[in-house]
């Protein structure tokens, strides 16, 4: 029996789509990059590599993308291993999601702007959320935001705060998938419940979890929204990761488009290495378990 073809002018709507929405933004990126171009009188001519050089040249760049790959590695490792720990408690409640469930997905569903609003009022050493907290420890007028240390900490866990929720979702969501027999069959055979866990439970979660952890990687690479709002990448240069840093080049400053092209482009490289060192982790875990 035949199969029946879709024909391709079908395809015609989703092609253009891409093309508008990934396509074009892409070639322009490029050739800013390539060319001598500020916000106002941006593709002026052919810059050869100069923007390139130029990035690399800034002292704020460069220090941000070993900043930026450090937050995100932290971001994810907290996110995931907090996300798959929220995800087996709810699991041990019976596969009932409920109030607690939908609570802990809050975070996620919050504009980052307003997290990153509410934290730094929250966080604020006169007036704020914990200033009690603070002050009944015997540290009174402690301000979280105000070491660089301090700052790139904080900005880490308000991340791992807002992000858990997902990857929370996408493990509970393979737990619920964990065939009831196999379960069933490592109780029978004297399983406990942490063998259980890690001989039975471990190996089908496995995948979604990975997928999760490349998706915060990612998530985390871009973070700009709390940046902004919370430490505007102060104190000093200490919160300042790469794509708040590629904003001030274009927006602040001397609104040179072109070296910003440039740093993004740069900053994709960084991204793409650290997704292929991901990828590879990924596979040599699936070929272990297989």
């Amino acid at each position: 029996m035949s199969r029946s073809r879709v024909p391709l002018w079908m395809a015609a709507p989703a092609v253009t789509s891409l093309l508008v929405t990934a396509g074009y933004p892409a070639v322009v990126g490029v050739a800013l990059a390539f060319t001598e171009s500020s916000l106002a009188r941006p593709l002026r001519g052919f810059a050869a590599f100069d923007n390139f050089v130029a990035a690399a040249e800034s002292v704020a760049f460069a220090g941000s993308l070993p900043r930026s790959v450090v937050f995100a590695v932290l971001a994810t490792v907290l996110s995931v291993g907090c996300g798959a720990a929220c995800a087996l408690a709810l699991d041990a409640r019976g596969g009932r999601f409920g109030l607690v469930g939908a609570v802990l997905l809050l975070p996620m569903v919050t504009p980052p702007v307003s997290v990153g609003v509410a934290w730094k009022l929250m966080l604020a050493p006169v007036g704020g959320a914990f200033a009690p907290l603070w002050a009944a420890l015997g540290f009174a007028g402690f301000n979280p935001l105000g070491s660089g240390a301090g700052a790139f900490a904080t900005l880490v866990l308000i991340h791992v705060w807002q992000w858990t929720p997902l990857v929370t979702l996408l493990v509970y969501a393979a737990l619920l998938g964990v065939p009831v027999e196999l379960r069933e069959a490592a109780a029978l055979d004297g399983a406990g419940r942490w063998r259980s866990l890690v001989s039975v439970v471990g190996p089908v979660v496995a995948p979604s979890v990975l997928a999760a952890a490349i998706l915060e990687l990612v998530i985390a690479f871009k973070v700009f929204d709390l940046v902004a709002v919370v430490t505007a990448g102060g104190p000093g240069m200490s919160t300042t990761v790469a794509g708040f840093e590629v904003f001030r080049t274009a927006f602040r400053g001397s609104f040179e488009v072109g070296t910003a092209a440039a740093e993004t482009l740069l900053l994709g490289v960084v991204v793409g290495v650290a997704l292929a060192v991901a990828g590879m982790v990924t596979r040599r875990v699936r070929g272990a378990d297989g």
